[in-house]
């Protein structure tokens, strides 16, 4: 039996109970507590599994297949569920402990039907916040039906915090000049998706940039003269531009107004008693405007007096603040000037992080949370051996380090152009070891997600899927460098491997359609997103090989021509436009179709 993440105490037993058709689920007298969500949605899984429906009681009854009840365990998250011949018994310590007990229930049902076997379940997490970080600006806003999708996928594998990344893609009162090109979210979509993950006991904490990361704001004519480096403003659009500049002048008073704006305005739509002023990777700071102050004070200084700020603002409105720890974790000793209970998100990507960054705010007394990644980021296919040993490394430092939660991180770079989806064996990764002592190894936990999220009988769904960032040579990231002038083409000794490489690529391809028949129908509705970003994949080989000869001048690696490649990528392009509207909101989908469109271009040239 798979259950995900496993439990911290079982017991299994060769009995089962049979789960009658005249049954019924019933909550027992708890008090204030509004159960019925939670039941209702262990009745809809049992009834998707077995065609039975049972009765919502409350209360008591003789005919209870299931009885709930909330005891005072030691912990609200905790809770006890015991099968035995008579029937099935979840006691939790509270709301949280009620909806992981019955998100159990729902995974052996899943595997077992209506025979369940009779066992002794103990459960508690290792963290309190086991939490997902998702980038809904830079290139992708999900639609609020695809939100509320992933909340429900979280709170399937218990975890407890969502928030969703904003540097403009949210319609603030005032900033039209912001968000008029693009289809933000709305104060609506908030406070409704708000409620929906509050009834999932998952908490929608705000975050939005208000230091560094602001691209957009601060090339409008309203805004760039807070911008530090104001000239960047008539730089053409720019993918990597968009990350490495655009962070607030400090020394100018108006930029601090300007964010606390931005701030109440956001909070007052959230339940969440945190707020995420995010405030990294501030690479312009003291270089333009703020030059002089930063050569007076030190630019550590500048950069921790502004979150300072930030931080008592959020007091003073009894908030939580939170922040990415990349900047003061080079001068930790300054973490003891910020309010008390500020946590500090430290974070790390890579397979083989560290960890360094982490054991320096844990010395420093500093609350944190520990932020690793699913790793999608520049990526039409997440690398997937990278997310597990990334997130398996850093969850194992925030045990070490004390961190009081994991916040795994779903960025956005280059366009968000993978699929929403692709992130999700990385998120399952991130719920399992923030909740579990130990967890599987690799290939043990992949078979596991192939069954339990994919529903493929042949367990091996992900163990394809995983091989594919690992196969492409020439990369996107590749081509936006290029096009934006960060790069010169790659040369034939780097691009050698290209045609082993769309070999690979087509025979995954190849398993994927093969494995059709061992998935089930929402399985197999995973599977035309990633044969289409296979097919991508492939062109962008091609056409990494075309670029190549033609800025060098040998021979290309491909016999396809080059305007026939340009007809390849426009329609694999239309394509991908129609997956994308079908879970997205238009957003800057149109700036990675210049991307494809300029290559396009570039094919049809004269040499």
């Amino acid at each position: 039996m798979y259950l995900l993440p496993r439990p911290q105490q079982e017991e299994w037993y060769e009995e089962c109970y049979t789960i009658r058709y005249d049954g019924c689920i019933v909550l027992e007298e708890t008090g204030d507590v509004d159960g019925y969500p939670y039941m209702k949605m262990l009745q809809e899984e049992v009834e998707k599994d077995t065609g039975i429906r049972l009765k919502l009681r409350r209360g008591s009854s003789k005919k209870a297949d299931i009885t709930l009840r909330i005891d005072a365990l030691e912990e609200g998250e905790a809770y006890t569920l015991i099968v035995n011949q008579k029937g099935i018994w979840l006691n939790a310590g509270g709301r949280a402990g009620l909806i992981y007990g019955i998100q159990t229930m729902r995974q052996i049902v899943r595997q077992a039907g209506a025979c369940i076997p009779c066992l002794r379940i103990s459960d508690y997490p290792c963290f309190p916040v086991r939490g997902l970080f998702y980038d809904v600006t830079r290139g992708r806003i999900p639609t609020l039906d695809y939100l509320k999708k992933l909340a429900d996928r979280m709170v399937f594998y218990k975890m407890n915090q969502l928030q969703l990344y904003i540097e403009h893609s949210f319609l603030f009162e005032n900033l039209s000049e912001v968000w008029r090109d693009d289809t933000p979210l709305t104060a609506e979509d908030i406070l409704e998706f708000d409620r929906y993950c509050r009834e999932r006991e998952i908490e929608l904490v705000p975050a939005i940039a208000s230091f560094g990361h602001l691209y957009k704001v601060l090339r409008t004519k309203s805004f760039r003269h807070l911008c530090e480096k104001p000239e960047l403003a008539e730089e053409p659009f720019g993918f990597v531009d968009r990350m490495n500049h655009h962070t607030l002048d400090v020394s100018n008073p108006e930029s601090l107004w300007f964010v606390k704006e931005l701030m109440e305005e956001y909070m007052l739509l959230f339940s969440s008693d945190k707020f995420n002023i995010c405030a990294d990777e501030t690479f312009d700071l003291g270089k333009g405007r703020s030059r002089y102050l930063a050569e007076e004070i030190g630019m550590h200084r500048l950069y921790v007096d502004f979150v300072k700020e930030l931080c008592l603002f959020l007091k003073e409105h009894d908030r939580q603040p939170m922040f990415w720890g990349d900047i003061i974790s080079e001068c930790p000793e300054l973490l003891k000037e910020l309010p008390e209970g500020t946590v500090c998100l430290s974070w790390g990507y890579g397979a083989d992080e560290s960890g360094e960054s982490v054991r320096r705010v844990a010395a420093a007394g500093a609350v944190q949370y520990c932020c690793p990644g699913v790793s999608g980021w520049d990526q039409l296919v997440n690398q997937i051996d990278v997310s597990y040993q990334n997130i398996k490394r850093m969850c194992r430092y925030a045990r070490e380090c004390g961190a009081v939660g994991i916040l795994n991180t779903d960025w956005g770079d280059c366009g968000h152009i993978n699929h929403p989806d692709f992130g999700i064996t990385g998120m399952i990764y991130g719920a399992v070891f923030s909740w579990e002592s130990e967890a599987p190894e690799y290939e043990e936990l992949n078979r596991q997600i192939s069954f339990l999220e994919f529903r493929d009988r042949s367990e091996t769904f992900v163990s394809v899927i995983e091989k594919l960032s690992r196969t492409w040579i020439f990369k996107w990231r590749d081509a936006v460098d290029f096009m934006e002038g960060h790069s010169g083409a790659k040369d034939s000794a780097q691009l050698s491997g290209l045609p082993e490489a769309v070999r690979e690529l087509e025979a995954c391809a190849k398993e994927l359609y093969g494995l059709l028949p061992e998935l089930d129908s929402s399985g197999r509705a995973c599977v035309p997103p990633y044969l289409m970003a296979i097919d991508g994949m492939i062109l962008l080989q091609k056409l990494g090989a075309l670029v190549s000869a033609r800025e060098y001048g040998h021979a290309p690696l491909f016999s396809v021509k080059a305007a026939d490649l340009a007809v390849e990528l426009e329609e694999w392009l239309y394509e991908y436009k129609e997956e994308w509207r079908r879970i997205s909101r238009e957003s800057e989908l149109c700036r990675i179709g210049n991307v494809v469109c300029w290559y396009a271009d570039y094919l049809r040239q004269e040499d």
